[in-house]
Order: structure tokens, then C-alpha cells, then sequence
């Protein structure tokens, strides 16, 4: 009995560390890459418009 018990105590801890932790920590990553990704977008159409602009 006590090994079920802690069977479904492992199982309800796994869930709420992925659901808490795992997937907002995924989320935050994706969002920091993208921004970053944005720009450095930006820089190199900057560089670029200004590159051809000086000729």
C-alpha cells in the first residue's frame, strides 16, 4: 500500500515540476531567442540599408 502510495505521490510531483517549472522555463528561453533573433534582424537590415544608401 505505501508503495502505491508513493508510486502516486512521484507521479503528481513529476507533473507539477513539468507543468511548473519545465514548460514556463521553455517558454521563457523561446521568447528571450526571439527577441534577440528580432533584433539582430534589425541590426543587419540597418547595416545593410545603410551600406547601400553610402554608395
Amino acid at each position: 500500500m505505501a508503495r502505491t502510495v508513493l508510486t502516486v505521490l512521484g507521479i503528481l510531483l513529476a507533473v507539477w515540476l513539468v507543468f511548473g517549472f519545465v514548460i514556463p522555463a521553455l517558454f521563457a528561453t523561446l521568447k528571450f531567442l526571439l527577441i534577440i533573433g528580432i533584433i539582430a534582424l534589425v541590426a543587419v537590415a540597418v547595416v545593410t540599408v545603410v551600406g547601400k544608401l553610402s554608395r
